[in-house]
């Protein structure tokens, strides 16, 4: 042990060699802790948080109306992620979206666009910028997107074609007058009508006495099944493609006071598919295609992001993921009805 005033006197140097050594800026050492070797690579990969654009059309019928709930209940489950969420009226507002999200550096675009032409080139322009590309529903007319989600419009086409031709007497016997309606133009809308014209043209006995564009729009089908009943009023069936055209072609057969017309809509309004259910004779038949195919996109853009190895998920991740469609009929139809359900 040693002697009291030795102890007093290393206490005193020691005291003065660190008073010293501090005028000389040094400091008190710290333990030095490496980042790299307290955080696994996966916090590593999400230390600062990932960013995705979500653009999407504005809600201006039932199913974006659809659309846009879904996305926001999907951005809910992912905190980790900052989701920028823009609803578009036109193609030119979707465009400056896109563009806006560009310039905030986002990881990843989910894209539902309003129209498949005019938002290509925004989309081949952020591809290039190597910026995740996720496109839902309606297909870009460039391969410019990592991963491309869609319902089966041919077979949504095919399928409800083949049910009104068993309808109106079955195949090869099938006669009636029929007024089709389009939707946007757009791949979807190629799709559906594409597949059903090939049916419907097999049909000698079927005529197809209006075809025009309402753009998935209630008003504006109302207005165009006006015109075309006020050419043809003696029409036998209307081909909707749209719960939302369907009514409004529903209200343009009570205002011209037709009876005895039935219509095929499709995508599964819970109000259309209420009334199959309750075997409406005005709607005999209905077809599936979900709005939720957005979150499906948007699941599957964090599942590549989070985490980091984009590179590599990417070589087992879907590129075309298809969606199928049913037929929904009185007898299978309370399986598919949500009365809770925003659409």
């Amino acid at each position: 042990m040693l002697p009291s005033k030795k102890i007093v006197f290393l206490s005193s140097l020691l005291a003065s060699t660190i008073f010293g050594l501090s005028l000389f800026g040094f400091s008190e050492a710290k333990p030095i802790v490496s980042s790299t070797l307290t955080k696994s690579p996966a916090a590593q990969a999400t230390s600062t948080k990932l960013k995705v654009g979500v653009s999407i059309p504005a809600a201006d019928h039932g199913w974006t109306a659809g659309v846009v709930w879904w996305a926001k209940e999907c951005s809910k489950l992912h905190p980790e992620i900052e989701w920028m969420i823009a609803t578009a009226e036109t193609p030119e507002k979707q465009i400056a979206d896109i563009e806006a999200f560009m310039a905030k550096k986002v990881d990843a675009l989910v894209i539902l666009a309003t129209e498949s032409a005019p938002l290509t080139p925004v989309a081949e322009e952020a591809h290039n910028r190597g910026i995740l590309i996720v496109n839902v529903d309606r297909g870009f007319l460039k391969p410019v997107a990592d991963i491309f989600i869609e319902g089966d419009n041919a077979s949504f086409g095919r399928k409800s074609a083949e049910f009104m031709v068993e309808k109106l007497g079955g195949k090869g016997k099938a006669k009636g007058e029929i007024i089709i309606l389009e939707g946007i133009p757009c791949t979807v809308n190629t799709a559906r009508v594409n597949a059903a014209m090939a049916i419907f043209n097999a049909e000698p006995g079927i005529k197809i006495v209006g075809q025009q564009a309402a753009n998935w729009n209630r008003q504006k089908a109302l207005e165009v099944t006006e015109t075309l009943l006020t050419k043809s009023p003696k029409v036998t069936a209307i081909w909707a493609s749209d719960d939302d055209m369907a009514l409004g072609a529903e209200n343009a057969l009570a205002e011209k006071g037709i009876t005895g017309v039935w219509i095929l809509g499709g995508a599964g309004m819970k109000d259309i598919v209420k009334r199959v259910m309750d075997k409406d004779p005005m709607f005999p038949a209905d077809i599936t295609y979900p709005p939720s195919m957005i979150a499906t996109g948007m699941e599957l853009a964090s599942t590549v992001l989070v985490g980091g190895q984009r590179a590599k998920k990417m070589q087992f991740m879907p590129h075309h993921l298809v969606i199928d469609v049913d037929l929904i009929l009185p007898e299978n139809a309370k399986d598919y009805y949500f009365p809770n359900s925003v659409y």
